[in-house]
């Protein structure tokens, strides 16, 4: 094992923030976990308070804090549409004024700061499968642009703190990401659908299931991201993590349906405005610069999040919005 470093992970009780502090534990580092619980659990990392290189501070990073930190991953924002959407102006200063309260931070402590971006950025993309060189199709007055422009207005911030004072950062742009541990209530996709199925209500689909996504499980997806953190040093990014694999909405409710065995009906609703079509990563320079290429199957993926989904109660997690 490399040396142990101080680790600061923004977002750190959330669905991925809770996975990478689990392995930086593990891997003998000092974690800080910095969450504000907005929509993040702290029973998803309960298990790590009694582990003496664990500490877990509520904070929101739209204030400014000083630590002494060697690597920083900035995970911090809502990331479903009816999250991001509830407080769409806190949104974007979760983003912007986080990325620079982060960015300043790693300036001060000579820290590697790692940007979680999205695929969002992307927009309703016209190149199809998006590869990181696309600027993207994005609406700036959408209701969704407070969470696609907020990230690409943090990845402005990012590149400009690295040409202007030499910050040493690294940017990924995550794509769909499942797996347990994810909120039943976040408003993605592959939860919302098993919570469903589970509860034997309708499964809802929007539009007319053609729109497509390509699903990444969440251990491969926290492998990839910290594989950027200790990459190359000319590696800074932007690189695409997800699978590359397409699914349409259809093809993954029908999954979840035959996987939990449930009797729910299918039923549409209108499309959101200004929800993508398409939704594929090109990660040929994931797989160049990382050596990182996902595995696991969705079949496999969707059976292990849906064997952990029964063993929870959902009356113990609250919907952080009304939106879910």
């Amino acid at each position: 094992m490399s040396a142990s470093k101080r680790i600061l992970v923004t977002g750190g009780a959330g669905f991925l923030g809770s996975h990478l502090c689990e392995r930086m534990v593990e891997d003998g580092h000092d974690v800080i976990c910095l969450d504000n619980f907005f929509t993040s659990q702290k029973t998803n990392v309960a298990h790590l308070l009694d582990k003496p290189n664990f500490e877990l501070l509520r904070h929101d990073i739209t204030h400014p804090i000083f630590l002494e930190v060697d690597q920083i991953y900035n995970l911090a924002c809502p990331a479903s549409p009816g999250h991001y959407q509830y407080n769409p102006i806190k949104t974007m200063k979760t983003s912007v004024m986080g990325a620079i309260n982060m960015l300043g931070l790693a300036k001060r402590c000579n820290a590697r700061v790692l940007q979680a971006s999205t695929s969002e950025v992307y927009g309703d993309p016209e190149v199809h499968p998006q590869t990181e060189d696309y600027r993207g199709s994005v609406n700036p007055i959408g209701p969704r642009a407070c969470y696609d422009e907020g990230k690409r207005a943090a990845e402005t911030l990012f590149m400009d703190y690295h040409r202007r004072n030499k910050v040493d950062i690294r940017i990924v742009r995550i794509f769909n990401t499942y797996g347990p541990r994810m909120h039943p209530y976040d408003g993605r996709v592959v939860s919302n659908f098993i919570r469903q199925a589970l509860l034997g209500e309708d499964i809802t689909i929007f539009g007319d299931g053609s729109q497509t996504r390509s699903f990444c499980y969440r251990d491969e997806l926290v492998e990839g991201i910290i594989r950027m953190m200790n990459g190359p040093e000319d590696c800074l990014g932007p690189i695409n993590l997800g699978n590359p694999v397409e699914f349409t909405i259809r093809e993954l409710a029908d999954l979840v349906i035959e996987l939990t065995g449930t009797k729910s009906k299918l039923v549409k609703r209108p499309l959101p405005a200004d929800d993508p079509t398409r939704r594929q990563p090109d990660i040929t320079l994931a797989k160049k610069h990382l050596n990182w290429e996902p595995k696991v199957p969705l079949r496999d993926g969707l059976a292990e999040t849906i064997k952990w989904f029964r063993t929870i109660r959902l009356e113990d997690y609250r919907a952080p919005t009304p939106n879910y």
